[in-house]
């Protein structure tokens, strides 16, 4: 059986107010899968780890400056085209207060997740100096091997000149 952990208890373990826990239910952010209230007085809404995370995640994105409005847009977004109830766990969201992205685990895109995934630039300087790297270690050997390739010409030519002036 799944774990349920009740409004208090998750309210202690999200740092989330319990406004906050009614008020994402009824807007449909994030709602307790394990039981809702369906609007019955005195029903306990229970909720499963997964919607832990989710709460976690959408208060810290809130905490740090993004707007519900925002959040509410990206988290659509990532249920609608994201396996979120696999693979939550794996997910990687960039936010700076105005934008959310979601860094894919499959091929390592950045989307943005308040444009409907659109893919957003995204350079990875590791990979971009091993690239660099490679280049110029390729530029410097072909380089080496032209300056070789020149001077055996040239000795090949000093040598054609020499045994023309013995002969």
């Amino acid at each position: 059986m799944q774990q349920a952990f009740t409004a208090e208890q998750t309210c202690r373990l999200t740092n989330c107010t319990p406004h906050q826990l009614r008020y994402w239910d009824r807007m449909s952010l994030v709602k307790p899968s394990i039981q809702q209230t369906g609007g019955r007085p005195g029903v306990r809404r229970l909720y499963s780890f997964r919607d832990l995370v989710a709460l976690r995640v959408v208060h810290s994105l809130i905490v740090n400056g993004m707007s519900l409005q925002r959040v509410r847009r990206a988290w659509d977004y990532l249920r609608r085209h994201g396996d979120m109830e696999m693979h939550m766990s794996q997910m990687k969201l960039i936010s700076e207060g105005k934008a959310l992205y979601e860094i894919s685990a499959q091929d390592g895109l950045v989307l943005d997740a308040l444009r409907e995934g659109q893919l957003a630039f995204f350079a990875g300087l590791d990979q971009i100096t091993r690239e660099v790297t490679e280049d110029v270690t390729r530029f410097e050997l072909d380089r080496d091997q032209f300056l070789q390739m020149l001077r055996r010409v040239e000795d090949d030519v000093n040598e054609e000149r020499r045994v023309s002036a013995e002969g």
